[in-house]
């Protein structure tokens, strides 16, 4: 079986058999890869503690015959240990991990998923902002080609006042051509910041009608191109 490295985000794992894992990784180089790591079950296990959900490690792998590849080596290169005490913290980057599991497919390597994810996670490890998930996922959608378009009406071109989110259409819209969910004019700012180069200024929004408008907005617009629901969604709404 050939070796090879990569680094790579622990997205989830489950168990097989009486000791073993089925660890799913985004990796940078091969996309998500599922592996086996043999024997982390076990007290004695070498490496167990190091691929858990949320991990970011540096990997060496024996290339599988089947789908699934085996860990033969795995090292710590964050262990982004505030968010796993912080149960607010750690909700909020298993919404980044489903998000992300979601859009990454199978040995086709998107390193700019995963160079997302892993500022993600940094970014909330380094400070609880509340906005660091909604801002992944739209960015997240601008990857996808699904960018929404938040600058000017997509109905007529207009500069506003913008006041729905039409999600079919994937923008917003003024109050001549309002179709889908209201936008507040604080939220549209914050929209506008996140897909404007301006994150940082994103995340200073503490507000808490502001920051819940904007986590239910972008989650339904994720999910209406996913066509599916994220299951971690209520974790963004504690509060």
């Amino acid at each position: 079986m050939a070796l090879y490295h990569d680094r790579g985000v622990v997205l989830r794992t489950y168990k097989l058999g009486e000791a073993d894992r089925i660890v799913v990784f985004l990796t940078r180089g091969h996309g998500k890869v599922r592996a086996v790591a043999k024997g982390v079950r076990k007290t004695k296990s070498r490496f167990g503690g190091r691929l858990e959900p949320a991990s970011h490690v540096d990997l060496l792998f024996y290339e599988g015959r089947s789908d699934l590849d085996i860990v033969s080596q795995a090292e710590t290169v964050d262990h982004f240990r505030r968010l796993r005490d912080d149960l607010d913290r750690l909700g909020r980057a298993i919404a980044l991990l489903e998000a992300a599991d979601q859009l990454a497919l199978e040995r086709e390597a998107n390193a700019r998923l995963y160079d997302m994810l892993v500022g993600a996670l940094r970014a909330l490890a380094d400070q609880d902002a509340p906005l660091v998930v909604p801002g992944f996922l739209l960015k997240a959608l601008a990857l996808e080609g699904f960018r929404p378009h938040v600058e000017s009406c997509v109905a007529c071109g207009s500069g506003g006042p913008l006041v729905s989110w039409a999600f079919e259409e994937g923008g917003l819209r003024c109050a001549t051509h309002r179709q889908g969910p209201a936008v507040s004019a604080d939220v549209v700012v914050v929209l506008q910041d996140m897909l404007g180069g301006r994150l940082g200024a994103a995340l200073a929004e503490t507000r808490g009608p502001v920051v819940s408008e904007v986590d239910h907005l972008v989650v339904r617009a994720f999910e209406h191109h996913l066509e599916r629901r994220l299951r971690s969604a209520g974790a963004l709404h504690r509060g």
